[in-house]
């Protein structure tokens, strides 16, 4: 269930957020790889994770990919694009606004990883207890495919380990 927020003659269901919501909102600050795109999404997830106790987005799967953290879904939307960035957007998405928590929490995410490359970001990622132990779980060599997924467990625990 959404946010419930008080709207002159009456109340209003705000939608909850979704991954496309995140992304559209990084894609908003600047043009970028497919690659970047979905770290920065996973680094919001995981850092939400870790700072609030609960999801940015609800129901969001990340899998522990050969280059990093994936969102499937995020995937199919913007796979056209391959290796190419995506364009900029002009536009928040409607339920993120400038004077939003979500949008305050995605800028510092961005403040954070922004200036990295999706190239950078995979080496981070594949650094990092999360990726690292879906691999592991799933007994994948660095190299080979995997659909294993990141636990939000795992990533709440190391990132808190890491805020400390």
């Amino acid at each position: 269930m959404g946010k419930v927020i008080y709207i002159k003659g009456g109340l209003k269901m705000k939608r909850e957020i979704t991954i496309f919501d995140i992304a559209k909102t990084f894609l908003s600050f600047e043009s970028m790889t497919h690659k970047k795109l979905q770290k920065l999404c996973y680094y919001a997830q995981a850092w939400h994770l870790a700072i609030n106790d609960e999801p940015l987005v609800k129901d969001a799967r990340f899998e522990a990919w050969v280059h990093g953290p994936v969102s499937p879904e995020l995937y199919q939307e913007y796979k056209e694009f391959g290796a190419f960035k995506i364009p900029k957007r002009k536009n928040l998405p409607q339920n993120i606004t400038e004077d939003s928590y979500e949008y305050a929490f995605l800028r510092s995410v961005y403040q954070k990883y922004g200036h990295l490359s999706g190239d950078e970001l995979e080496t981070l990622t594949h650094t990092e207890e999360p990726w690292l132990k879906a691999r592991a779980r799933d007994r994948v060599r660095y190299w080979e495919p995997s659909n294993e997924k990141i636990l939000e467990e795992d990533m709440m625990n190391f990132y808190r380990k890491e805020m400390d």
